[in-house]
C-alpha cells in the first residue's frame, strides 16, 4: 500500500494531513519559522487493517460491559459444537470466555468457518455480553461475527494426560494452559506487591551486579565463566553488594537473577532463580525478623485480594493462606526445631500421614478405574470432563506416591538428626507440615553458616541467623542474618573459611569507614510462589525454568 503525507510547518508545530496511519519518525518539533510543504512518500505492508483495528475488550473487564456489544480477540482454548451451535472457550490473555456461535445469529458462512477452527486457533469475536453464573468469569458472549485471524496446526497439548518431559519440551506452548497461566498471573502480584512493600516502607530499589569476582557464601557451587581472561562467577547473591548500597542509602532491596551450579534434581531447586536481597543499616536480629514476617503477610494479603480467581483455578486451599496473612508467625530457635523435630509427636503425626496417603492413593485409583469404565459409552461432554478428571487423579496418585516414598525417609532423618547440623529439605518439610503459618527459625549453629553472619554475644556457637520456612511442607523461603560488623572478626572469619582476603578487601572497606549493626535477608521467588499457588514443584513458577540437565526451551 502506498501514501501520501503532507506535512505543513508553522514556526515549530506540525500539522499533518493524512488519513493513513502517521509515520513514527516525524517529530511533532520544528525549528523552522517560516510555511513549508513536505509531501513524503511511504509505503506499508498489506495488511488486514480491519481486524487489527477494531476496538477490543479483554475478558477481564466484561462485567463492566454488560448487555454490550464488544469484539474480543484471541485463542481458541476449547470448543464443543452441536448442530446448530458452537460453544468456544476463547482465552485472550486476560481471562477466558465462553462464546456461543449460533448459526442464526452469524450466518452459514462464518458458522461453517468457525467449525473447522482446531485449538489454539486466533480469532476475533463480536458479540453481546450476556451475564451468566454458571459460564467462566460470570459472563458469555452470544456472537454476531467471527473473524479468523490464523487456523492453528494441530496443538501438540491436547487435553488428555501428558507427560511432564513432554510439558517441559513444549513449555513455550505449555504456558498457555490454564493452570499455567494462573501460576504467572499469582507471580507477577507478588513480584508488584514486593516493590510496593519496600517502596512503601522507604526503602530504594538498586541492582546488583550479575559478573562478579567472589563467592558471597564461599562454600557455595558457582557457574565460572571468562571474563576478559580473567575468571568471573555468575551472581548466587546480591548481598555482600547489597550491604554498601545499604551503607549509602540505609534501606535498600535489589531483585534480580541469581545462579547455583548446584546439582540437585529436588522439588525446589533451579539453577538459575530470582531473589529480592533487603539490605538495611542499623537493623539487628529481631527487627530483621519483624521485617520479613511484614513483608510476606503483605504479600499474601495482596495475592488473596487480587487473584481469587487464580487462585480457584489452581484449587488452592485458602485457608491457611489467609491464617498466614494475619497471625504472627511461630518464632523457634534452632536447638527448640531440633528437639521437635525428634520428638514422639513429630514421629505420631508422619505415621498418621502414612496411613492417610494410603488410604487416599485406595480411594482415588478405585475412582480412576470407575470413570475409565464410563468413557466408553459417555457424550462427548461427558468424556472431556471425564478426561481432565482422569489428567487430576494422575497428577494427585504422582504426589501421593512420592508422598510414600518419602515419609520412611523423613521418619529416619527425624530420628537420626544431630544437633550442630544444618536442616534439610527433608528436615524443613516435617517442621513445616505442623504449623498453617511460616515458622521463623533463629540462631542456627555458627559452623553450618556463611562467614560475613555475626554470632550471638550470648553463645559464640551460633549464629544470628534465620530461616523463613512456608508451611505445608515447603520449607526454606527466606534466609537472612544480622552480618558481622566488626573489622577484624570478619577478617578472622575470611580465613577460617580460606578465602582469599584480597578478593574481600572492599567488603572489609565497609567495617572500616563508619561500620554499624546492619542486617537483611533474601527471599526465593519461586519458592514463594510454589507455596501461595500450591504447587508441588517451582519448575511451574518460571515461565522457562533451569534446572540441572533443562537448558531448552
Amino acid at each position: 500500500m502506498w501514501g501520501l503525507i503532507t506535512v505543513t510547518s508553522y514556526g515549530s508545530s506540525l500539522s499533518i494531513n493524512d488519513k493513513q496511519p502517521k509515520l513514527p519518525h516525524i517529530s511533532p518539533k520544528c525549528s523552522i519559522r517560516c510555511k513549508k510543504v513536505y509531501n513524503i512518500s511511504y509505503s506499508i505492508p498489506d495488511t488486514n487493517y480491519s481486524i487489527l483495528n477494531t476496538i477490543m475488550t479483554y475478558i477481564k473487564d466484561l462485567s463492566n460491559h454488560q448487555d454490550e456489544t464488544v469484539t474480543l480477540k484471541g485463542w481458541i482454548y476449547n470448543s464443543r459444537s452441536s448442530k446448530a451451535i458452537h460453544f468456544l472457550e476463547v482465552r485472550d490473555g486476560s481471562g477466558l470466555c465462553q462464546c456461543i456461535v449460533s448459526l442464526d445469529d452469524v450466518g452459514e458462512e462464518v458458522f461453517e468457518a468457525t467449525g473447522t477452527l482446531k485449538q489454539e486457533s486466533s480469532l476475533e469475536v463480536t458479540g453481546k455480553v450476556v451475564k451468566d453464573d454458571r459460564s467462566i468469569g460470570g459472563y458469555e458472549l452470544h456472537a454476531t461475527d467471527v473473524k479468523v485471524i490464523q487456523v492453528s496446526e494441530n496443538y501438540p497439548i491436547t487435553p488428555k494426560d501428558h507427560g511432564v518431559e513432554f510439558l517441559m519440551e513444549n513449555r513455550h506452548l505449555w504456558l498457555r494452559s490454564q493452570r499455567q497461566w494462573a501460576a504467572m498471573q499469582v507471580r507477577n502480584t507478588i513480584q508488584f506487591a514486593i516493590h510496593r512493600f519496600f517502596q512503601q516502607e522507604g526503602f530504594i530499589q538498586m541492582d546488583a551486579p550479575i559478573f562478579t569476582g567472589n563467592a558471597a557464601e564461599g562454600t557455595s557451587t558457582l557457574f565460572e565463566t571468562d571474563y576478559f581472561d580473567e575468571k568471573a562467577y555468575l551472581t548466587q547473591s546480591g548481598q555482600l553488594y547489597g550491604e554498601a548500597m545499604a551503607m549509602a542509602h540505609g534501606k535498600i532491596y535489589t531483585f534480580g537473577p541469581t545462579f547455583r551450579a548446584e546439582k540437585s534434581k529436588t522439588r525446589r531447586h533451579l539453577t538459575e532463580f530470582w531473589m529480592i536481597e533487603p539490605e538495611m543499616a542499623f537493623y539487628d536480629l529481631e527487627m530483621n525478623m519483624g521485617l520479613a514476617e511484614k513483608m510476606l503477610q503483605f504479600i499474601v494479603t495482596e495475592v488473596l485480594d487480587k487473584n481469587k480467581a487464580e487462585l480457584e483455578i489452581l484449587e488452592r486451599d485458602t485457608t491457611k493462606l489467609e491464617k498466614a496473612s494475619k497471625e504472627p508467625f511461630k518464632r523457634i530457635s534452632y536447638t527448640e526445631a531440633v528437639e521437635q523435630l525428634k520428638s514422639e509427636k513429630t514421629a505420631s503425626i508422619l505415621d498418621r500421614m502414612e496411613k492417610d496417603r494410603n488410604e487416599e492413593l485406595t480411594t482415588i485409583k478405585n475412582e480412576l478405574e470407575e470413570i475409565k469404565k464410563e468413557h466408553g459409552s459417555a457424550k462427548k461432554w461427558r468424556k472431556a470432563q471425564i478426561d481432565q478428571r482422569i489428567k487430576e487423579i494422575h497428577a494427585r496418585i504422582d504426589q501421593v506416591e512420592e508422598d510414600l516414598r518419602n515419609i520412611p525417609v523423613w521418619k529416619k532423618s527425624a530420628s537420626n538428626f544431630q544437633w550442630g547440623n544444618d536442616f534439610g529439605g527433608s528436615d524443613e518439610t516435617i517442621l513445616t507440615l505442623q504449623y498453617d503459618t511460616p515458622v521463623m527459625v533463629h540462631r542456627y549453629p555458627a559452623e553450618v553458616k556463611a562467614f560475613y553472619m555475626k554470632r550471638d554475644p550470648g553463645n559464640d556457637k551460633l549464629a544470628l541467623a534465620l530461616d523463613v520456612l512456608a508451611p505445608e511442607g515447603y520449607g526454606e523461603i527466606i534466609g537472612g542474618s544480622q552480618r558481622e560488623d566488626d573489622l577484624e572478626t570478619l577478617r578472622s572469619r575470611i580465613k577460617e573459611h580460606d578465602l582469599p582476603e584480597d578478593v574481600f578487601n572492599w567488603f572489609l572497606d565497609l567495617r572500616r569507614y563508619g561500620s554499624v549493626p546492619h542486617s537483611g535477608f533474601g527471599l526465593g521467588l519461586e519458592r514463594t510462589v510454589a507455596w501461595i499457588c500450591g504447587l508441588s514443584h517451582v519448575r511451574e513458577t518460571i515461565p522457562f525454568p533451569r534446572m540441572l540437565g533443562r537448558l531448552r526451551p
